[in-house]
This record gives structure tokens, C-alpha cells and sequence, in this order.
């Protein structure tokens, strides 16, 4: 089983809006682009979101189902990937003081990837995630940068006058 973790140092509710909006999943997920909801409401059990792979001028289109979801905390997803067969990704989010702990783990379930399934296999997921969870942490720590700067934007607008010219 390939687990890694990453600390983020964002909460776990920005984390959790990340991973709750299925539109941004290319943002975080290495090899992906153009992800789209196509089923249920993500990330609610069997609800479903389509993206694309690209490898060189090839492109395949894939889907990841959510398998288990536990609101803010969990998400298990199962992603078929073709004739390489499908994967289990499980998202864990743990409050870790003021931060998001986050640990991914992940192993093939059907199909060539697991009956091949292997340490070298394992040792490439490990890679993937490394690269997946600094995309993620990225992502994250820009969402909790643009929330603040809207809040703060919002703190300091002038107040709107009355109809006699006072404040309202």
C-alpha cells in the first residue's frame, strides 16, 4: 500500500472545499485536466466526475466514483482508469493544531494494475502522491490567501450612505 501524508497549513475546512469541488480536481490530482461532475452531487457516495489524460497526443477520459465520504474528514474514491483496471484513493483530513494533516493512501483494486500490483508499483504511487499533495497544499494555501484578502476587502469598505447623506 503506498501511504504519504503532508502537512498543510490551511484548515481542514479550506482543504475540505478543495476536495468538495469535483471542477477543481485537475487542480490537485497529477495527470489530470478538465474534470467535470457527470453524476450525483460530489462528493456524496456514487456521485462521479470525468477528466482527461493526456500522454503525449493521446487523451483518455476517465472517472473517479466516491465510495465513502465522511463530510470534512474522509473521502474514498474508486478511479478507473482504462485497462489498467481501477484504484481505491482514500483522502483522511486530521485537525493538526491550527493546520490540515492530510494522508493519501492508495493501492489498485481491479484489472492489470492489480495483478501487477508490486513494491516498484508502490514506490511510483509514492511518487505521484508527493507530487499530488504539493499540488493540493498549493491550491489549498492560495484559496485560504484569496478568502482572507476578500474578507479583508469586505472589512474595509466604506460604509453606504443613508438617503439624507448620513451613514446607513
Amino acid at each position: 500500500m503506498a501511504v504519504r501524508h503532508r502537512l498543510i497549513k490551511v484548515s481542514p475546512q479550506t482543504v475540505w472545499a478543495v476536495l468538495a469541488d469535483g471542477s477543481r480536481y485537475a487542480e490537485w490530482v497529477v495527470g489530470t485536466s478538465e474534470s467535470k461532475p457527470v453524476r450525483g452531487q460530489w462528493p456524496q457516495v456514487d456521485s462521479a466526475i470525468c477528466y482527461e489524460v493526456r500522454v503525449g497526443p493521446l487523451r483518455l477520459t476517465n472517472e473517479t466514483v466516491v465510495r465513502h465520504c465522511e463530510e470534512g474528514s474522509e473521502l474514498e474514491m474508486e478511479a478507473q482508469a482504462g485497462i489498467l483496471g481501477t484504484a481505491r484513493i482514500s483522502l483522511e483530513l486530521r485537525p493538526w493544531g491550527k493546520h490540515c494533516l492530510v494522508i493519501a493512501d492508495e493501492h489498485p483494486l481491479q484489472g492489470a494494475g492489480g495483478l501487477l500490483h508490486n513494491v516498484g508499483v508502490d514506490a511510483l504511487i509514492q511518487l505521484r502522491h508527493r507530487a499530488m499533495l504539493a499540488r493540493l497544499a498549493r491550491v489549498c494555501e492560495a484559496q485560504e490567501q484569496a478568502e482572507q484578502l476578500e474578507g479583508f476587502r469586505g472589512r474595509n469598505r466604506p460604509a453606504a450612505l443613508g438617503v439624507h447623506g448620513g451613514r446607513a
